[in-house]
């Protein structure tokens, strides 16, 4: 039974190994572990990865023409509520819309290694409810220690959007959350140690998604007090993989078509691919420069607007509108559960 949702190639350079990559990268060279991320480095990660992976997930829902007269009036109402909900909380104050925003991020950032780790046993066709619960848990654990030691670590050299988007909790919570971390992610590593002696298959896919995951989360915001060394694991190991799976669920469906998605979606295309959503990224971190943070001119050019408070409680929402809307769809668009058909035979190339 083939355990990997395309390849074991496909799947180790491209959904597994780009954590396990950045993990190593920062150990291993120390201008990664500098306190703030040099402006090539913003350009490369943030808005060649992290931008461009939020707009990549266009090809998976607006620009399918099937997939969005299916669902038409959930892709059309959702920019317009976050829109209305955006302007609502920033009127609030902009540190609470930040604080709300940094959380569903976590949240969407977190709820995507634990969605690897479900289509891994998916593939797999593990049905068993005690390893479900383990599997759970090793994956929520690898991720919700660092954050809770980032919660109770004041003074850290990075943040998720903007300082002081994270509440602070009292110290001893960190040491807590660590002691159940270890436990668990200590019982997930002797389950599959137990069926290793056993001569059961594993399933490396979901071992390398947990492993990875926890590798990148310590050493992103644990090991190192880094901008960049958060940067590059937190990026990388998100985005990266998130592309490669919507590339492979395009290439599969737009096979048959001839049209300029069964071309984009061509592996000697794949930097067509990419491209495209890159272009759409630069435009909107040009936008978000010029009219907001003013930071980085070097790149679109020192010309932009001071805005007044008035405006920016307008504006904000409108420039966030990519990143949240992407937040609301990717909860249902990659589920199992029958609301998204073919989804198996795109991802994993026929039914089982």
């Amino acid at each position: 039974m083939n355990r990997w949702i395309h390849s074991p190639r496909f799947d180790g350079i491209l959904i597994v190994g780009p954590a396990a990559v950045s993990a190593l990268a920062v150990l291993l060279l120390p201008p990664l572990q500098v306190e703030r991320t040099p402006p090539w480095g913003w350009l490369l990660l943030v808005v060649g990865v992290d931008v461009t992976h939020v707009w990549s997930s266009l090809y998976r829902t607006y620009l399918d023409p099937e997939e969005f007269r299916r669902r038409r009036h959930r892709y059309l109402l959702t920019p317009i509520v976050c829109f209305a909900v955006g302007v609502v909380v920033y009127s609030l104050g902009s540190l609470v819309f930040w604080r709300v925003l940094a959380y569903l991020a976590v949240l969407h950032f977190v709820r995507q290694q634990y969605g690897f780790v479900m289509v891994y046993r998916h593939r797999a066709g593990e049905r068993d409810a005690a390893d479900a619960v383990l599997d759970k848990a090793a994956i929520y654990a690898s991720m919700l220690y660092p954050l809770a030691y980032w919660h109770a670590t004041p003074g850290r050299a990075f943040a998720w959007f903007v300082a002081g988007d994270f509440f602070t909790l009292p110290r001893w919570t960190a040491g807590a959350v660590g002691l159940l971390y270890a436990a668990v992610l200590a019982a997930f590593a002797a389950r599959q140690l137990q069926r290793a002696l056993r001569g059961e298959s594993l399933n490396w896919g979901k071992i390398g998604i947990v492993a990875s995951t926890a590798a990148t989360w310590y050493i992103g915001i644990v090991a190192f007090n880094s901008d960049f060394a958060f940067t590059v694991t937190n990026v990388v190991a998100h985005g990266v993989p998130y592309m490669a799976l919507v590339w492979l669920y395009g290439r599969r469906k737009w096979a048959a078509e001839r049209s300029w998605r069964t071309r984009v979606h061509r592996p000697a295309l794949a930097g067509l691919f990419v491209g495209l959503a890159a272009f759409l990224a630069y435009l909107e971190e040009g936008a978000w420069d010029a009219l907001v943070w003013h930071e980085h001119g070097v790149f679109f050019g020192d010309a932009g607007a001071v805005l007044p408070d008035v405006l920016l409680a307008l504006v904000v929402p409108a420039l966030i509108l990519p990143q949240a809307t992407h937040y609301i769809l990717d909860a249902w668009i990659w589920k199992f559960d029958g609301s998204n058909p073919g989804l198996r035979e795109y991802l994993f190339g026929a039914p089982r």
